[in-house]
């Protein structure tokens, strides 16, 4: 009985000290230069600000890019799509229980839409827009499906039900 006690309190000083160390690394990405990969980050401290007009082409086919909402002060990789000279990124899950949980930054970005997108080491000043009912949604959702979900269609009712947030990045 005494090894299984022994045990037992070994697995729980353990938890506890993974369960301290998260929370020390979480709290201390608030302050980093940016995500670090899937898990949030603080507030952008470097990169080359670009304030003339910007050829997206570049987003094509970058899988990922980096943006910092201004208010709450937050950072987070993300997908990006390229159409047409515009831009946008997607925010899934939006209707079930994983999206209202852990993704408050597409409510907080719908409030105050202030942004800067990090790519390529350069920071662009733009404002997230939700599209909603968009002559441009189909269009960016099958460029969505190209990039990330293998060719399968989305369907615009995804966008126009609210599952599937959709934000362009537009000039301030």
């Amino acid at each position: 009985m005494g090894f299984v006690k022994s045990f037992f309190v070994f697995v729980i000083k353990a938890a506890l000290i993974v369960a301290v160390a998260t929370v020390l690394f979480l709290y201390g990405m608030k302050f980093a230069d940016g995500p670090w990969g899937l898990v949030q980050g603080g507030p952008f401290s470097t990169g080359e600000l670009v304030e003339e007009q910007t050829d997206w082409a570049f987003i094509k086919d970058k899988d990922t890019v980096e943006f910092q909402l201004l208010e709450p002060i937050s950072s987070r990789t993300t997908w990006v799509m390229e159409h047409e000279g515009r831009i946008f990124i997607p925010s899934g899950y939006m209707l079930t229980d994983y999206g209202k949980i852990w993704k408050k930054w597409p409510i907080h970005a719908e409030k105050d839409g202030r942004a800067i997108l990090r790519a390529d080491g350069k920071l662009f000043e733009r404002t997230l827009v939700r599209v909603i009912d968009d002559p441009i949604l189909p269009p960016v959702l099958a460029e969505l499906s190209r990039k990330y979900a293998g060719g399968a269609p989305i369907p615009v009712e995804e966008v126009t039900r609210g599952s599937l947030w959709v934000f362009e990045l537009v000039e301030r």
